[in-house]
This record gives C-alpha cells, sequence and structure tokens, in this order.
C-alpha cells in the first residue's frame, strides 16, 4: 500500500490536539514511510493522537503500530504533572475517537500503561521508536534507556521536546551523548532524529558536537518558558517566538 500525500495525513491531524507541529509530524511521516516491511513502530506518549495518526496513515499496511499512554491524568502536558484524573477518561476517551475518525483505529495496538510496566506488551524488536512520555529526568532516561535498548540496528528514534524540555534533554545528553549506539541526525524544532546502530569514533564524536551546539537554543526555549510562566510573554518575541505558548 502506498502511502497518502502527507498533505493528506496533515488534514486528518487538523484539529487534533496535541504538541505536534507540522515539520514534526512530517519527520515521523517519514519514519512510518521508510520502516521496513513486517517491521514495527512504537511511540510513549499518544495524548489525543496526532502522532499516531500520522505513523499508522503512513505506515505500510505490514508494519504494526503501539501506542503507549497510560492517560492516567498526570505529565499530560506543560506544567501539567498531577492532579489532571478527571480529564484522564476524557483523554482516552478522545484519543480513540479521533483514530477512529482517522480510519485508524484498528490499525493500532492501544497499549494504556505506564511506560515501563508495558515492556511486556510489545514483542520483539522496534523498527522506529517516538518518545513523548513523562519530561521529567527519571521517567525520561527510563524511556531513552530501556525502549531505546529496543530498537534494532538500521532502526531510528525520535524523542519530543528535546532540546526544550530540562528533563528530556538532561536525559539525552546522558544516554546519546558519545554513545556507541546513537548517533544523532537532526531535529525538527524539539524533536531529535536518531540513526540506531553501532557508530564508530569519529562519527561518535562529530554525533556529540552535533548535540553540544543545540544547547544555546536550549537555552532560549528555557529562558522563553520563565517568560511565559512569569506572565512576560510578550517579551518572548525578543527571542524569535511569536506567541505565549510553550515552545515545542
Amino acid at each position: 500500500m502506498t502511502a497518502p500525500p502527507f498533505d493528506t495525513v496533515l488534514q486528518l491531524i487538523d484539529g487534533v490536539e496535541g504538541w505536534l507541529s507540522d515539520d514534526q509530524a512530517r519527520a515521523l511521516y517519514g519514519a512510518a514511510v521508510r520502516c521496513r516491511p513486517g517491521g514495527r513502530i512504537v511511540e510513549i506518549g499518544s495524548f489525543r493522537g496526532r502522532s499516531a495518526i500520522v505513523l499508522a496513515t503512513a505506515a505500510g499496511t505490514d508494519v504494526e503500530i503501539v501506542a503507549i499512554d497510560p492517560h492516567a491524568g498526570n505529565d499530560r502536558g506543560p506544567q501539567e504533572f498531577e492532579g489532571f484524573q478527571a480529564e484522564a477518561a476524557t483523554d482516552s476517551e478522545v484519543f480513540l475517537g479521533n483514530l477512529r475518525r482517522a480510519g485508524v483505529l484498528e490499525r493500532v495496538t492501544y497499549v494504556r500503561e505506564y511506560s515501563h510496566e508495558a515492556h511486556g506488551a510489545v514483542d520483539g524488536p522496534i523498527s522506529v521508536l517516538f518518545v513523548d512520555g513523562a519530561h521529567r529526568l527519571r521517567p525520561a532516561l527510563a524511556d531513552l534507556r530501556q525502549w531505546g535498548a529496543r530498537v534494532e540496528d538500521g532502526g531510528t528514534m525520535y524523542v519530543h521536546d528535546s532540546f526544550s524540555s530540562i528533563g528530556v534533554t538532561l536525559a539525552l545528553l546522558r544516554t546519546c551523548l558519545g554513545s556507541p549506539r546513537l548517533r544523532y541526525l537532526g531535529r525538527a524544532r524539539s524533536l531529535a532524529i536518531y540513526a540506531v546502530g553501532p557508530v564508530g569514533p569519529v562519527a561518535r564524536i562529530s554525533s556529540a558536537m552535533r548535540q553540544v551546539a543545540q544547547l544555546p537554543w536550549f537555552a532560549r526555549n528555557v529562558l522563553i518558558k520563565v517568560l511565559v510562566l512569569a506572565r512576560l510573554g510578550r517579551l518572548t518575541r525578543l527571542l524569535g517566538h511569536r506567541d505565549a505558548a510553550w515552545p515545542y
């Protein structure tokens, strides 16, 4: 089956709430299109379905799609770490409804569990991993280490809120900087892209330097968040940020 044009995919996710920008959606679309026949795509953190719809629409029919999200009312969005249990059931229902309207509900295996408890629901290696889970250091580190280790050689790993969230960025620096298996390819805004497989010494140094080069952009994003929290969003324009929304 040939994937529909990307513009068609954008129409499917139009109006679906979430923090996946169009250029990030294009990156995931490309990953799904290139996923090997019979491969497996796993996403950690689905929220209301933007990324799941992109992945399921673009991937071949013989590619397994697994969406893991507890929809438990915590780590729900910017500054929404705890206390959103009332919204959790709605998030799950909306997620399923959005997948149904996009025509991909039957393509996606929905695992409503915390990522560290969901390993048993995924049998075998992963071809494409998209991580957009909890952004605090400890759970982000666990996702990158435990799920990242399951990505097969020749696969790819995509990490949202890289060089934007403090916890995710620290987790990346601890797991990916100088990694003998993860080579940094670039980013679409805060979506970092890594090729998975053996990385030689020279390529490892190059990968590390390219990641370190993102730290000024990371500092900019942290400053933008501080200004937004201080109700000084108008000042973010001085940093090239055009609205008061969280940078992603």
